[in-house]
């Protein structure tokens, strides 16, 4: 496409946009309200998300080792749990370790356990940690068979209602989003149809002169590109001001280690070029499916 081509098609598309001034105001706020509803979906899903990989990375297998095992045994297992390929770390933690653990734990109450210092009750442990979440279970259940290991705990029905309901929340958020989009882009090729309608004439002339289909589709192209592009800076604008102060005021009141908002840099940057890159999209696909019938010979 020859540059002076590209710049009529520029300077007619943003013409167009001026001259209708309802209609591209009426398509404006249908992607306005449209990315506003998109953009706040996806930061609830994605710091869903977030908090959902936190809990699956602190998710550990906790392997007892029998009372009675002595040092070269408890060396061997923890042979044997290194050789499991799913495994990605794992700490050795004495019983010792343990009962300070759970002093520290318990505050003023764990005191009283302080007694138990000479004569410890409690068992060495493993601690395990795997590549993926999903792997807790098999591994969990081969450390299991070991005759060394006294129990295994792992949190078994929390991490897989984690499992189940991170992906519920994945598949609903997509749906969800997928309609919204597809609404967004009927609205506003319905709206860029009726200022379409409004110039069949020019473009039934245009045709007859000989102009090519691709020469009439160029301002409408960029119409819709610069509607959508327009239509997003407000969502953009009111979802990360709402996003920011969330962020400054939220995270430090959080008492959860795990619940932690994704960070403001780069996220905001991010979610910016996704919502201009969607407001781009539905514009363009909009004016693309008004105009073309009208293209048709």
């Amino acid at each position: 496409m020859k540059i002076s081509t590209l710049s009529r098609h520029m300077r007619e598309g943003a013409k167009n946009l001026i001259r209708n001034s309802w209609m591209t105001v009426a398509a404006v706020g249908a992607v306005t309200t449209t990315l506003v509803l998109v953009a706040a979906f996806l930061i609830l899903m994605l710091n869903l998300n977030q908090i959902a990989e936190n809990i699956e990375a602190d998710a550990e297998i906790r392997a007892f080792i029998q009372l009675n095992t002595n040092d070269e045994d408890i060396d061997a297992v923890g042979q044997k749990i290194e050789s499991i390929n799913q495994v990605s770390s794992y700490e050795f933690s004495s019983k010792e370790d343990e009962l300070d653990n759970l002093i520290e734990d318990l505050g003023d109450e764990g005191e009283a356990y302080e007694l138990f210092e000479q004569d410890n009750p409690l068992n060495h442990v493993y601690i395990v940690q795997t590549e993926e979440a999903e792997d807790l279970a098999p591994v969990a259940a081969e450390i299991e068979q070991f005759s060394e290991i006294e129990s295994v705990e792992y949190g078994s029905e929390t991490v897989e209602r984690l499992l189940q309901f991170n992906e519920y929340a994945r598949y609903v958020g997509i749906g969800f989003i997928a309609a919204l989009l597809l609404t967004a882009i009927f609205l506003i090729s319905n709206t860029i149809k009726m200022t379409i309608t409004a110039r069949s004439d020019e473009i039934g002339i245009m045709r007859l002169v000989g102009a090519k289909n691709s020469f009439i589709r160029g301002p409408f192209f960029v119409e819709g590109l610069l509607t959508g592009v327009i239509g997003s800076i407000i969502p953009i604008t009111i979802v990360l001001t709402g996003y920011h102060f969330l962020y400054v005021n939220l995270n430090d009141r959080l008492n959860f280690q795990f619940i932690e908002l994704l960070p403001w840099n780069p996220f905001a940057w991010q979610l910016s070029l996704m919502l201009l890159g969607i407001g781009a999209f539905i514009g363009i696909w909009g004016s693309v499916m008004s105009v073309r019938k009208f293209l048709r010979v």
